[in-house]
């Protein structure tokens, strides 16, 4: 597929990503990501509907006070409702109110919905479109019409939704953007269907808007593209309502990396906005996740490591940079000295692929890992073990002693673990408890409190994920547990791992590693 022209991107995780499940945004979380998608070079960001509710009043409030550099904001909202003239319309006032220059109306294109859902005349309900776009354009706003269940509208009637889109154009649409509310269709639908508005329509931009209820929302929109749209509406990550819209992030690096598509936009930003987004949205960021995931650009068999080493693009489709991402080589115990070079050449650049340094180093990983390790998804601990098995590691710190109690039953009912941790400090020695709602993370702010004062940089720091493993059980009392932290500071995610037969002392090893870790990020 080679479109070759230009597309403009139209942002929606503001507005439908948040009603994606277990997505709630602040005002300032919308805040903060509205300066993300400006800064990365989206199009347009559909900051919400101004009429919906306090917070997004309170939003668009805010949202005044912003100089946005890049994007155009967009607020969004519903037609007139039947027998109200817009200028009298609630919902139209709001979007007046919001004194954005640009303005995304829904309206019903399939039959059905007017008929039994808004239950009005097919006439009516092309009066209402035309009636609010023309108003809206007389204030002076650019207006995308989202042609709401467009595609089932023309399959069940084609006639009448391309009536309805010939209103809203009549009315002034800037935008016929056409939409897969239900997300059923299929990629030749779209193709064929886009295709067709488009040759009705040349003299205006067609969009595309696709749900992810079949998996196909990136393919859909891709075949919208290569049909003719020319504006493209999404989420990043694809966060949405039910299975999610489609997938921004994929999107913009297919078009740009694959189609040869301006969208004027730096590719190289591409994984650090999702990650940032996803953040906010206090999302995990799946590892397998193209382009932008940690796993994207991940090579564990030994034929693909040796091919990619000689010859990147053998086992790349693109490079890992051009979406601001990098390779990563698994370590495992099939690892051989070419996979775990190039890992100990980060602190070592003079050791060769012969040298004992990387014989041992590799037949210490094979133990680790039969014990209990699994270092390819714990690079910062694999990061000190290497420093450590060089003769390179500097411990900031010293454990003394820690100690964890639990109260059966927990006096406010829910359960309560404290912690007591001694650390060294050079010659200084600092003692610190901690009350949390589990062990690990009573002996998360036991550490912290701990190494604050002697390491400020701390604070930076959270906890993000925890997730224990048992690895051996011959018997249920003597099973292997391994542990996997991860953790966050401004600028990365890291991922450490403990493994005991204890559960507290795998807990608190991956614990240490990941402060370790943290303070050594400055150093190297």
């Amino acid at each position: 597929m080679h479109i070759g022209k230009k597309a403009e991107i139209f942002d929606s995780t503001l507005r439908d990503g948040s009603q994606g499940e277990g997505i709630s945004f602040s005002v300032q979380d919308k805040l903060k990501i509205a300066g993300i998608l400006d800064e990365f070079g989206v199009t347009y960001i559909e900051a919400g509907n101004p009429g919906s509710n306090p917070k997004e009043l309170r939003f668009f409030e805010e949202l005044k006070k912003i100089t946005v550099k890049n994007a155009k904001i967009c607020a969004f909202g519903s037609t007139a409702r039947a027998g109200t003239d817009p200028k009298d319309d609630a919902n139209i006032m709001a979007l007046l109110s919001a004194e954005t220059p640009a303005v995304a109306i829904f309206g019903k294109t399939w039959d059905l919905h007017v008929t039994e859902i808004l239950r009005i005349s097919l006439e009516e309900n092309r009066k209402i479109v035309k009636d609010t776009l023309s108003y809206l354009k007389e204030q002076g706003k650019e207006v995308i019409f989202d042609a709401e269940h467009f595609f089932d509208g023309y399959k069940n009637n084609p006639d009448y939704a391309m009536n309805v889109l010939t209103s809203a154009v009549e009315g002034g649409a800037d935008v016929l953007a056409l939409c897969d509310t239900n997300g059923g269709c299929l990629p030749d639908e779209i193709s064929d269907i886009t295709s067709k508005v488009c040759d009705k329509f040349p003299n205006v931009r067609i969009g595309i808007h696709c749900h992810n209820d079949t998996g196909c929302a990136v393919a859909n929109s891709m075949a919208a593209v290569a049909a003719g749209a020319v504006h493209v509406q999404g989420t990043f990550i694809g966060f949405g309502e039910r299975c999610g819209n489609a997938d921004l992030s994929t999107i913009i690096a297919n078009l740009t990396l694959k189609c040869g598509c301006d969208l004027g936009i730096d590719l190289s930003s591409l994984k650090i906005t999702a990650r940032k987004i996803a953040e906010i949205a206090n999302i995990r960021l799946k590892s397998n996740h193209p382009y932008v995931g940690k796993s994207a650009f991940a090579h564990k068999g030994g034929m693909h490591i040796d091919g990619v080493q000689k010859c990147s693009k053998s086992f790349e489709h693109v490079p890992p940079e051009s979406v601001g991402n990098e390779r990563k080589f698994l370590l495992s115990e099939v690892a051989g000295r070419g996979t775990v070079l190039p890992k100990i050449q980060r602190f070592a650049p003079e050791i060769g692929k012969k040298s004992p340094e990387t014989t041992a180093i590799t037949n210490a990983l094979k133990e680790r890992e039969d014990f209990g390790y699994h270092y390819e998804a714990a690079e910062a601990s694999f990061d000190l073990f290497i420093e450590k098995n060089l003769g390179l590691w500097k411990p900031h710190f010293n454990v003394i002693m820690y100690k964890v109690l639990d109260d059966f039953p927990a006096p406010d009912g829910e359960q309560q673990s404290n912690a007591m941790i001694k650390i060294e400090v050079g010659d200084k020695v600092s003692m610190t408890c901690a009350t949390g709602n589990g062990p690990v993370n009573a002996l998360d702010k036991a550490m912290r409190d701990a190494l604050v004062g002697f390491y400020p940089e701390i604070s930076d720091m959270h906890l993000l994920d925890y997730k224990v493993r048992v690895i051996e059980s011959g018997s249920t009392t003597d099973s292997k547990i391994r542990v996997m932290i991860d953790s966050a500071d401004s600028d990365s995610v890291f991922t450490t791992i403990g493994v005991s037969s204890d559960i507290i002392k795998a807990s608190f090893t991956a614990l240490v590693d990941s402060f370790e870790y943290k303070l050594s990020k400055k150093e190297n």
